[in-house]
């Protein structure tokens, strides 16, 4: 859980380095595209208008909006160059004559989903999860900026990749292979006690940001996924976490920060984080101090759930206790209006569908509605599109999910979308 290991890139990687890696990741999808895609399994070629994008028309469907709770019956939503134009009702909707279009009679239409916790580093898996509804994502770092390649390649085929908030490598004590990520992180190899001092934490998130990183990742707390580590044992201070956010802000960018313990959570709060990933011994303190400062609390149930299944003794004991308390986490977090966002923290080729993680919202006591905004508007505004996605409104993107029923009777449904489309392209 966070970051699996994987290859680093041959020869030096510069910023050059990051397109080439785009192209690589293009010919990738390229390959991927040329396989019957689900749009010509059902007789549909929406047209593409310009690079990356696509003219489509979704008929028939009874269309939610995250946002208000408004559901319209026989709905219309008109997508031209990859961007809604009208979505409404279908008698104040006009179609354009020679429209491409998608039946969607009988089911939901929705927003494409937001997976704000996602660890991308191959186009596979990119288009894994888009074709399991996650239109957007934010990436939870990668080891050899894969994340931003990935977000090169969503911009050029938008139906290969979801639009994505790139978080570069961690910061973390122990860089491991990670220091061949970039030849200015190469001198860090020699410090004894791994990055921590001030120096060193704000050298890789300059490195980061040099490398055009949308958010820094880091951690207070050791992993979960591994059953050699202690999850409540802390890595970084309040001071140290607080050197990675005053580098992050000088960017312009915000920090996601990797947490369970109750100490943990509070320091990389107060230390000024943008969001909290995990989360699990959150005290109500800190979840108040949340509130007060507009920290977004990202619990990656699915991820924390995942653990209790595992076959490792250590980690399915691990999983089978923090998966209460962090539901509890959770439904206080929500009873205090801390914003809550969605996150399946998929890593190590294993994409999760984001579905997953809104039924798991539900079940911790957030209404269906509720719920479905993690994934869609609240997603949004910590990501900083939420004028871009999480609502089919005139002017926002053109991707959305279609699924076979009533996702506010039954959340499950998001798992399983029918239909996805991305930028006016069906998937």
């Amino acid at each position: 859980m966070c970051v699996e290991s994987a290859p680093p890139p041959p020869g030096r990687v510069t910023r050059r380095g990051v397109l080439a890696g785009a192209a690589a990741l293009a010919g990738t999808a390229a390959a991927l595209s040329a396989a019957p895609s689900m749009a010509a399994a059902h007789g549909r070629t929406p047209g593409r208008t310009a690079a990356g994008s696509g003219d489509l028309v979704v008929e028939g469907g009874t269309l939610l909006d995250p946002a208000t709770g408004h559901v319209t019956e026989d709905a219309v939503v008109v997508i031209s160059s990859g961007v809604v134009r009208a979505a409404g009702a279908r008698a104040k909707v006009k179609i354009p004559d020679d429209a491409r279009s998608l039946d969607a009679h009988g089911r939901w239409v929705l927003p494409g989903l937001v997976d704000a916790h996602i660890h991308l580093n191959t186009a596979a898996e990119a288009h894994e999860a888009v074709r399991n509804g996650a239109t957007s994502a934010r990436s939870g770092s990668t080891n050899f900026y894969q994340d931003i390649a990935v977000r090169e390649l969503a911009r050029q085929a938008p139906d290969l990749a979801p639009r994505l908030r790139a978080a570069g490598v961690f910061v973390t004590p122990d860089l491991g292979d990670t220091v061949l990520a970039d030849p200015d992180l190469t001198p860090l190899a020699r410090l004894k006690d791994g990055v921590r001092s001030a120096e060193a934490l704000r050298r890789v998130v300059e490195v980061n940001l040099a490398r055009g990183a949308d958010v820094i990742k880091t951690r207070v707390n050791e992993r979960a996924g591994l059953p050699e580590q202690d999850p409540l044992a802390q890595v970084y201070s309040y001071e140290q976490l607080s050197e990675v956010v005053s580098a992050a802000r000088r960017g312009g960018k915000g920090v996601l920060c990797h947490s369970y313990s109750e100490r943990g959570c509070d320091d990389a709060v107060r230390a000024g984080i943008r969001s909290l990933e995990h989360g699990v011994f959150v005290s109500e303190r800190t979840l108040h101090d949340m509130r007060r400062r507009g920290t977004c609390f990202t619990p990656t149930l699915s991820a924390i759930a995942g653990l209790a299944e595992s076959s490792n003794p250590v980690l399915a004991e691990r999983g089978r206790t923090y998966v209460p308390v962090l539901k509890e986490a959770v439904r206080a977090a929500h009873l205090m209006r801390v914003p809550l966002v969605a996150g399946t923290d998929s890593s190590g080729g294993q994409i999760k569908p984001i579905g997953r993680e809104v039924e798991l919202m539900h079940a911790a006591g957030l209404s269906a509605l509720d719920a479905i905004r993690t994934a869609t508007t609240q997603a949004a505004l910590l990501l900083g599109l939420q004028q871009t996605v999480g609502r089919l409104a005139r002017g926002f993107a053109g991707d959305l999910i279609v699924v076979d029923g009533d996702p506010l009777v039954d959340v499950s449904v998001l798992k399983t979308p029918l239909h996805v489309v991305r930028a006016g392209l069906t998937l």
